[in-house]
């Protein structure tokens, strides 16, 4: 009797055992969960040389970015957090992103931003739980992005507002600084914060405003860094260079071909001639393409029966900013920047393709390729340095170089013959190797002496989008 009475007893004791550890294990993964979000992110900042980022442990930074400017507009949760997670698989650490998009923006919950569009008064509730609809605005959707994005290790470049809300002069100056003032005490504590001041505007126009805006936002936190997203084929340094608040320059490379070009200073697709122009100007600051052509939007953007950009012509651009000295590259899709969903009857620029399917696209696929090259080598000692190249070329046959002390890095995208000035590389013998942009992978070529020009004909045919780097390595 003894026995059996036992026997349920040891069994109760056993549930409650069990109970208690899963207890446990749920409490554990509590506590590892929150200190996974407490974990604090690496702080970026510029290099000792002026023109790259680094993190607060002293590590390269590259900025490989993607436009996903549309995000806390039109994403819910679930989306915020497929997309953040697709884009940190794929090697992305920054996300451009709009605060605003414009002054009656509302999320996909419904919740606008502001009080009857005045951006002096953004429309905050009491209290921050999203199972009650009182208690969850627009700003804690983005304080639920950037906690998304902290744990997948993104930053997101927030521009407060985007410019044509500023230029169609329904914000006033005093309106600005007032929310400037809000977005440095909300968004104070969130070390994964970048700030895109501007927004596809001339920064010659509301200049005082963006100034203010700027200002505001760097003595609200110095180490967030702060720069300014101009007009197409504009810069951040024509307008605001000198100014304390921008820590580094950005330019919009735009998406135009050659023969469309009709304003700006006519550098259409040659990205690299933006970054020669800020790389050599005083102070020394990082500069990056901040919206080169977008893959999938038609070239020229306007005209949807023009052909589209594709993977092969972002990787141009990226190849040729990064080897001129940018100190990193923003990728850009036209169904990801507009998050166009099925929902939606017409997208911008005669998109069709579903966000969703374009975080696919093999561009998008392609840009961490970049990034992990240049992080293969010493990557603070990098410089361009043309003077690599015995057989420069314009246009689709220009030539991209870089090199450290030890290393020599050449791009071509057309797959064309590469004559190099051997004797520009250190110590008397290179290792040659040929770096597939498309894939990552590196084909072996020979060792070659240091002394005169030698020629290396890339594999495959001549056309375009047939790009490869050259890599040579000095063996002392």
């Amino acid at each position: 009797m003894m026995n059996k009475r036992r026997k349920p007893f040891k069994i109760f004791i056993s549930a409650i055992a069990i109970a208690g550890l899963l207890i446990s294990c749920k409490e554990t993964k509590i506590k590892s969960a929150k200190s996974t979000a407490n974990t604090a992110m690496p702080t970026i900042q510029i290099s000792d040389n002026g023109h790259y980022f680094q993190t607060d442990d002293g590590k390269p930074f590259f900025w490989l970015g993607d436009t996903g400017w549309l995000t806390f507009k039109k994403l819910d949760r679930a989306s915020i957090k497929k997309y953040f997670e697709d884009r940190k698989e794929k090697g992305y650490n920054v996300i451009q992103i709009m605060t605003l998009h414009s002054l009656e923006v509302a999320n996909f919950y419904g919740d606008s931003a502001l009080v009857a569009k005045d951006l002096s008064k953004p429309l905050v509730k009491e209290g921050h739980n999203f199972e009650d609809k009182n208690a969850y605005d627009y700003w804690d959707h983005i304080d639920y992005a950037l906690d998304i994005a902290r744990e997948n290790g993104l930053y997101l470049a927030m521009v407060p507002i985007w410019g044509s809300a500023i230029k169609s002069g329904e914000v006033s100056l005093a309106q600005a600084k007032i929310y400037a003032n809000f977005l440095g005490e909300r968004f104070k504590d969130k070390d994964n914060i970048i700030w895109l001041n501007g927004g596809d505007t001339h920064g010659d126009e509301n200049t005082e405003i963006w100034n203010a805006i700027g200002e505001i936002l760097k003595a609200k936190n110095l180490k967030r860094l702060i720069t300014f997203h101009p007009f197409g084929r504009t810069q951040s340094s024509d307008n605001f260079h000198a100014k304390n608040w921008l820590d580094f320059n950005m330019f919009q490379s735009g998406h135009r071909r050659y023969d469309q070009e009709t304003e700006g200073k006519a550098y259409a697709q040659d990205n690299y001639k933006y970054v020669r122009e800020d790389f050599n100007l005083k102070p020394t600051k990082p500069t990056i393409d901040g919206e080169p052509s977008y893959e999938g939007i038609p070239q020229g953007l306007h005209d949807t029966l023009q052909p589209l950009w594709q993977a092969k012509d972002l990787r141009r651009y990226g190849y040729w900013s990064v080897f001129a000295g940018a100190a990193g590259f923003t990728y850009g899709h036209s169904a990801v920047m507009q998050m166009y969903s099925p929902e939606e009857t017409k997208g911008a620029y005669g998109n069709t393709k579903l966000w969703t399917d374009a975080i696919n696209d093999p561009g998008g696929k392609q840009m961490r390729f970049i990034k992990e090259l240049l992080l293969k080598y010493p990557y603070f000692e990098r410089i361009p340095d043309e003077t690599l190249i015995a057989n420069q070329g314009e246009k689709y046959d220009y030539l991209a170089a870089m090199r450290g002390k030890e290393y020599a890095l050449i791009y071509t995208y057309t797959g064309r013959t590469i004559a190099v000035h051997m004797n520009k590389i250190k110590g008397d013998i290179s290792e040659a190797s040929w770096y597939n942009p498309r894939n990552g992978k590196t084909t072996p070529i020979g060792v070659f002496k240091n002394k005169g020009v030698l020629e290396f004909k890339a594999l495959g045919k001549i056309e375009d989008g047939n790009d490869w780097v050259l890599q040579l390595i000095s063996k002392q």
